[in-house]
């Protein structure tokens, strides 16, 4: 039990991505940017190696029967023991693992999962389920306090394959350990596709995405996983709990709806059957600016009660284009675009640019596409810069640790009548934040991720010096009072604590104060039924009935 079970390239436990990646010429000049205009010193902390970080002693004794598939090898503890966020990585880089999982499970079927479950059930041992390992919420982390005799992180990734399709229903059977592209690749042959690309799409999996609620593709109508789900096989520590496929149902509370964004808390889903898409074939883009966010907005909206139901339709403050050098780099800029696979979707980008065009926004003439099927329009221009910033940006984002900068995101969701007011109050409130943390305004943008006819998902960048000196508990600090206060505003002015990042450890105060007390209690009750020790990762979302884990992790570390 001390070899790498781990399989596949090697994974950076202090970042993103592959060891072997490597930021391009022209990435490494927007990274040097960045910081000089943060203000950060020539010098940092370099990098961590494995051999800095010390690891305490792993805890507990397996039983034989469960040798074969738990590691308690270094490298597959550290990159178990924290997910992908700001404080997660910034501890990594401080060389600090003050909870490591003592051991890492790679079970090679659904048998195994249970024969961990009944172990863990058996010895006090919290299981916290690992996906992709890239929660931005503190979702992965083994904080789960001292009344535990030991961590298990659980990983599917042989979980990995696609079962069964059925192409009269356009659905697919699909192991919850499948990763985005191995996913994608199986069912291409197919002519069908899930589409559904959240910014972690090559390093997360499919059981992570239903278990976090995650957002994908399309802005519009099939927003988050929950609308492609069908059915769920989830393993728990009482047995089983397999729900029926059906394309709709009015049967009584739904038993899916239990498991999706249940971060882990109630079981480990191990696959699912999830309704699939016809790759498209007619795709027609555009990007729009605007000479005021105000006349941005209501144009989204007016897109969005439209019945158009645009596949992009994603906003740019003007913050947002100037930090991350958009298009003009000072207008804010509306991605717009429509697909389908069935039929010709110029005439929805002509209506929809006609929306625009009363709302003042200024496009290109020949925007709208020829509905050939290419993905030009939405790789070019404004739009192409915009979706190559969107997938490298975690990679940017770590050389800039070490030296001290903070650059991070949270994101919610609001209703039209109250987001004037909720977009200024956030803006001003970070920014109030960032000033009393490190003594210096920094820099808050915003973009739409997802619209509603009722509401947008505003999804807010920050960035700041924590520490001048490239002190990483100074930055660390920081972060912390501005991750507290971003908390505190989007509850206070009317949104969510996540639109799709989920709840985990980091935003669990948040998840209490939008939660009815009477709901939270219900919840903790069904656990209980599911999970009758409470080990299934303990302190996210709620506490087991009868243990107090509480919130636990970073922020009130």
């Amino acid at each position: 039990m001390t070899d790498t079970l781990s399989s596949g390239p090697r994974r950076r436990f202090w970042g993103w991505g592959h060891a072997a990646d490597e930021l391009s010429v022209s990435e490494q000049q927007s990274v040097k940017a960045t910081l000089a205009g943060l203000g950060a010193s020539a010098a940092g902390v370099s990098a961590p190696q494995e051999a800095d970080v010390s690891l305490r002693p792993s805890r507990g004794a397996p039983p034989a029967t469960l040798q074969a598939i738990l590691s308690g090898s270094h490298y597959d503890r550290l990159t178990h023991s924290y997910g992908k966020s700001f404080a997660d990585l910034l501890r990594m880089w401080q060389r600090k693992v003050p909870n490591p999982p003592d051991w890492v499970a790679f079970p090679k079927d659904e048998q195994g999962v249970v024969d961990v479950l009944d172990w863990a059930s058996r010895a006090n041992i919290a299981v916290i389920p690992f996906g992709g390992g890239t929660s931005v919420c503190g979702g992965v982390e083994p904080a789960v306090g001292e009344s535990y005799a030991a961590t298990v992180s659980l990983d599917l990734q042989h979980l990995n394959r696609v079962l069964e399709i059925d192409p009269i229903s356009r659905a697919a059977r699909i192991q919850a350990g499948a990763f985005g592209p191995d996913l994608e690749a199986q069912l291409k042959p197919h002519g069908l596709t899930m589409r559904h690309y959240p910014q972690s799409f090559q390093f997360s999996t499919l059981g992570g995405w239903i278990a976090t609620r995650a957002g994908g593709h399309y802005a519009t109508l099939a927003t988050h996983i929950d609308d492609m789900v069908q059915s769920t096989r989830t393993v728990t520590p009482a047995g089983i709990l397999q729900t029926r496929r059906l394309p709709a149902s009015g049967a009584g509370p739904a038993p899916d709806r239990l498991i999706i964004g249940s971060e882990g808390t109630c079981g480990v889903i191990t696959e699912a059957w999830m309704r699939l898409q016809t790759r498209p074939r007619f795709r027609a883009a555009a990007s729009i600016t605007f000479s005021s966010m105000v006349k941005a907005v209501a144009c989204v909206r007016a897109l969005a009660q439209s019945g158009l139901h645009p596949t992009n339709c994603r906003l740019l403050d003007a913050d947002e284009v100037a930090n991350f050098r958009i298009g003009d780099c000072r207008s804010p800029t509306l991605m717009l675009g429509f697909e389908s696979a069935d039929h010709v979707v110029r005439h929805s980008m002509l209506r929809a640019l006609e929306i625009v065009a009363e709302h003042g926004g200024v496009y290109d003439e020949t925007a709208g596409g020829g509905d050939d099927g290419s993905a030009t329009g939405a790789r070019s221009g404004a739009a192409g810069e915009w979706r190559d910033t969107f997938i490298r940006m975690p990679y940017l984002r770590d050389p800039m640790l070490g030296r001290g900068a903070i650059l991070d995101t949270f994101e919610t969701a609001v209703t039209w009548d109250k987001f004037d007011a909720f977009y200024a109050g956030v803006k001003d409130g970070i920014h109030s934040a960032i000033r009393r943390a490190t003594g210096s305004p920094g820099m808050v943008s915003c973009r739409f991720t997802h619209v509603y006819a009722d509401g947008a998902a505003p999804y807010f960048t920050f960035a700041a010096l924590g520490s001048a000196k490239a002190d990483l508990d100074q930055s660390l600090h920081a972060w912390c009072e501005i991750k507290r206060a971003a908390n505190e505003l989007v509850i206070s002015l009317g949104g969510t604590s996540t639109h799709h990042h989920a709840v985990g450890r980091d935003h669990r105060s948040g998840y209490e104060r939008e939660s009815a007390p009477l709901f939270l209690s219900a919840l903790a009750a069904s656990k209980s039924v599911l999970d009758p020790q409470g080990v299934m990762n303990p302190g996210v979302l709620i506490d087991p009935i009868g243990r107090k884990v509480g919130l636990s992790g970073v922020l009130v570390s």
